[in-house]
């Protein structure tokens, strides 16, 4: 078991993930919603980062924009068990931040697994244990032997997102 896994650093010139997947951007218009965003590599002057921008928007029944990282290239899942959470170092404007996992267990487009993430105006590095995960829309506690994806989302409030991710990992306590 090692201390962690990283799953991006946004050091790639190609857009590819540390785990040769690529980030997907998408809004509530899924489901007629009517927030916008913007999904970009950034370069900073402390090097590249993954910046989410947009406008949450309430109506229509819409709420969020979402940042998601495939964690298996065919599609399949990621056994994390050897990993006690997620690391993230973030900051950007405060407002209502998740980390969003899916796994096997979560069959419709609205059910996944969501833990709080802060937001700060400086850097921050946080670590956010598997057990902090809540159930939405999934039964049971989170089984992360078969995870799908993990995406990083602003959510649930009419505000203006903008958050850089400098990186990720799944990390032990």
């Amino acid at each position: 078991m090692s201390d962690a896994l990283l799953l991006d650093d946004f050091s790639r010139a190609d857009g590819v993930s540390a785990i040769g997947t690529r980030w997907e951007g998408f809004t509530d218009r899924v489901m007629g919603g009517v927030s916008d965003m913007s999904l970009e590599l950034a370069e900073l002057p402390e090097g590249r980062v993954l910046r989410m921008r947009g406008t949450v928007r309430l109506e229509n029944r819409g709420g969020f924009i979402q940042a998601r990282l495939p964690l298996d290239a065919g599609g399949g899942a990621f056994d994390a068990s050897d990993w006690d959470g997620v690391a993230v170092t973030a900051r950007g404007r405060p407002g209502p931040y998740y980390i969003h996992l899916r796994t096997r267990q979560n069959w419709m487009p609205w059910s996944y697994f969501r833990a709080p993430l802060a937001v700060r105006t400086q850097w921050q590095d946080q670590f956010i244990p598997f057990t902090a995960f809540e159930s939405k829309g999934a039964s049971g506690r989170i089984d992360v032997r078969g995870l799908k994806s993990l995406a990083v989302v602003a959510y649930g409030e009419a505000f203006e997102a903008d958050i850089e991710i400098a990186q990720l990992a799944l990390a032990n306590a």
